[in-house]
């Protein structure tokens, strides 16, 4: 049986996965160079509309994390009620930006800063009708490739 899948939200990361390497869409300023994620149509810095589609480097480096240790409350949270605990952290990307992510690792001893890190679909809940939601994350590269 195929699990059918869906992101989290459209124009996140790069869809659908067979489709081509895994990035994050974000977004590059023509006037003051910011690059932004999640991909923005004004630019944040000098308010430009003069903002272009950019597809993000795919590894980084852990810039700092921590973990979710309780199921956070709903709303706005929206995950399966049996709640594991996860870390979160900042992944900086070289020469663009620090992105939030989940972690694929929740143990806090396998974590470290300065950590190499590579960008990863995980499933974030399943829909009532089956339907696989994924969302995207960041694993240690050392870590194999699913």
């Amino acid at each position: 049986m195929t699990t059918t899948q869906r992101p989290v939200a459209e124009g996140l990361f790069t869809w659908p996965p067979a489709a081509g390497p895994l990035r994050l869409i974000g977004s590059q300023c023509a006037v003051c160079h910011l690059v932004s994620f999640p991909a923005a149509a004004t630019c944040v810095r000098c308010a430009s509309d003069e903002s272009k589609e950019r597809l993000l480097a795919d590894r980084g480096t852990l810039w700092t994390y921590t973990t979710q240790d309780f199921r956070p409350p709903s709303p706005p949270y929206d995950g399966p009620e049996a709640f594991e605990p996860y870390a979160v952290g900042y992944i900086e990307l070289p020469g663009e930006l620090l992105v939030e992510a989940r972690l694929t690792e929740p143990d806090p001893e396998k974590l470290k800063i300065g950590q190499d890190m590579r960008l990863t679909l995980v499933p974030y809940t399943v829909q009532d009708d089956g339907t696989e939601v994924m969302t995207f994350a960041f694993a240690p590269a050392e870590e194999e490739t699913p």
